[in-house]
């Protein structure tokens, strides 16, 4: 008595499972990228929210003491960082940036192609077999 088995059914077997683990290991590593990305945001705003504030109090003072209104204008794009990293960190920003992106996906799709279209076997081959050719000419 032979085994007979059937290849394409044993390699389909042993490749879903892998594929999968794959998957899940790159979600995994996008969201610790993300989590790191809106830690790291969350930790800057403690810094910039104390260099803010004290820069809000130094330039308000200055303004009253020198009787300058002009003190007051860098308070107005520092605000606006100021904004932006709370809004990264705590507020809805992800979210907006997730619809935006999926609306991209969607309706832009030709932003989105690479010149000279898909990179493909046959032009990483033909791109390195020029290299070597290159390396020993010289």
């Amino acid at each position: 008595m032979s085994w007979q088995f059937s290849f394409p059914d044993v390699h389909s077997r042993w490749e879903f499972p892998q594929l999968e683990r794959q998957l899940i290991m790159q979600s995994e590593m996008r969201e610790r990228q993300m989590a790191m990305q809106i830690a790291w945001s969350r930790e800057f705003l403690k810094y910039f929210g104390t260099f803010f504030g004290l820069a809000a109090i130094s330039l308000t003072a200055g303004a009253i003491k020198k009787k300058k209104p002009a003190f007051l204008v860098p308070i107005v794009p520092l605000s606006f960082i100021l904004t932006y990293q709370y809004d990264l960190g705590y507020g809805t920003l992800l979210e907006r940036m997730k619809g935006e992106a999926e609306d991209i996906l969607e309706t832009e799709k030709s932003k989105l192609q690479l010149p000279r279209g898909m990179i493909t076997f046959e032009s990483i081959e033909k791109a390195r077999k020029e290299q070597s050719k290159f390396f020993i000419d010289k």
